[in-house]
């Protein structure tokens, strides 16, 4: 009987664990969660801060109790993992006792990041990435009393907090250091239109400012001025969980290979033989450079989750990576980003009332796409990039190219990106 350990449960934890039951019914599969909830998706968290999902909307998996017994696991709740020797496939938790395995992976996922410096002012702030950082800022706004917010990060994540601080009147700036909204996603001249109808609804911005500290009285700026704040949240970004291989001062010379994340191949694999990574910790391939990055997605995470599950149970399975691309939907209104908004190339805009696409072609070859206004078609564009990515043939299909059309996309646009008319 094959003994498999997952540390971590969240959405790739979840799905090897699935993965690897529908492969084989006999091995033992002993998870260890330190959080002792079900898998809960981060994507969520505003939402639910938001009152517009309620709790058990953030576990889409069903309760702890329920997976347990669908997948006949062995869930270790609120159980801390101290190291991993990746050489032995072993583990060592908490309490010093250490426990072998035919083949580990690591789920540990992301946290939010907090720069030492803002803790040095004795301020209080607000996260959004755990369930009780959604709880802590929804009952924070519920006891009322707060007029001023700075939401530090002018990120996906950022905006949605901004909306749920809006929505309860309270007057909202966000501050970034980056000169304009979502920068790793959006091109300049998409997020200053985004801008723009966020300020005509009441948001206010700080772009290219630094942040220094975080006081009791607000958010004090590289400058030395002061935003006095009431409320401050950091949506800056995460930072990948790599310390259970990365651990100097207990592996010196670990085997498994970290640059941000943990560095894996196809089948999700780490450098070191049967030490598989999953989720917002590793780094999978991204398929326009060729080189490996986090991806922080909820459907890239199940994927390689899938992937190394499978090859853990001994079927041999590929993930060839994914792209970047962030959707979000925030004050009315729709942005999706898809690709590498570095890459060079030429900038194409089709714009009608409501719709803003630009894309940015290198030759024939699609680098990246903004879309705003539409995201019922960012699904089309996206497995479209994908399949140039892997080798596909150019041509949007007879269909894709109805429903774009179908739409508002000119046909003059569709033929530039791959239809023929």
């Amino acid at each position: 009987m094959k003994r498999y350990a997952i540390i971590g449960f969240g959405c790739a934890g979840f799905h090897a664990a699935k993965s690897i039951r529908q492969l084989d019914a006999e091995g033992r599969i002993t998870v260890f969660n330190d959080t002792g909830q079900p898998p809960f998706n981060p994507m969520l968290s505003t939402y639910y801060a938001s009152n517009k999902l309620e709790l058990d909307g953030v576990f889409p998996f069903g309760t702890l109790e329920e997976i347990q017994e669908q997948w006949s696991l062995d869930i270790h709740n609120n159980v801390q993992v101290d190291w991993v020797d990746a050489t032995s496939k072993a583990i060592t938790l908490q309490d010093g006792s250490k426990h072998s395995f035919d083949s580990i992976l690591i789920a540990t996922g992301a946290r939010a990041i907090v720069p030492p410096s803002f803790r040095k002012g004795g301020g209080d702030y607000f996260l959004m990435r755990t369930l009780a950082d959604a709880q802590r800022l929804r009952t924070k706004v519920e006891e009322g009393g707060i007029k001023r917010a700075t939401v530090v990060g002018g990120s996906m994540v950022g905006i949605k907090v901004a909306e749920l601080l809006h929505e309860n009147g309270i007057e909202t700036t966000i501050v970034d250091a980056a000169s304009y909204l979502f920068p790793l996603a959006a091109y300049e001249s998409v997020a200053k239109v985004i801008q723009q109808r966020l300020e005509k609804q009441g948001i206010k911005f700080l772009f290219g400012a630094q942040v220094s500290t975080i006081t009791k009285e607000g958010v004090v700026l590289g400058d030395g001025n002061l935003l006095e704040s009431d409320i401050v949240c950091l949506c800056i970004g995460t930072s990948a969980n790599v310390e259970l291989v990365a651990n100097t001062k207990v592996v010196e010379d670990s085997p498994v290979k970290v640059n941000r994340g943990i560095v894996v191949d196809m089948h999700m694999q780490t450098t070191c033989p049967g030490i598989y990574a999953a989720g917002d910790c590793c780094e999978g391939i991204n398929l326009q450079t060729g080189k490996t990055q986090i991806i922080g997605l909820w459907a890239n995470a199940a994927a390689q989750g899938s992937c190394a599950g499978r090859n853990m149970a001994g079927k041999t399975t590929v993930y060839y990576g994914n792209i970047l691309h962030n959707i979000t939907h925030f004050m009315g209104m729709d942005f999706i980003g898809l690709g590498d908004p570095t890459l060079p190339g030429e900038r194409h805009t089709f714009k009608k009332e409501g719709l803003i696409i630009e894309a940015v072609l290198e030759g024939d070859r699609i680098n990246s796409i903004n879309i705003f206004g539409n995201y019922k078609i960012s699904g089309i564009l996206k497995n479209h990039l994908t399949k140039l990515l892997i080798g596909g043939e150019r041509k949007l299909s007879i269909a894709q190219q109805g429903l774009l059309a179908n739409q508002g996309l000119s046909w003059e646009f569709i033929k530039l990106i791959g239809g023929e008319i």
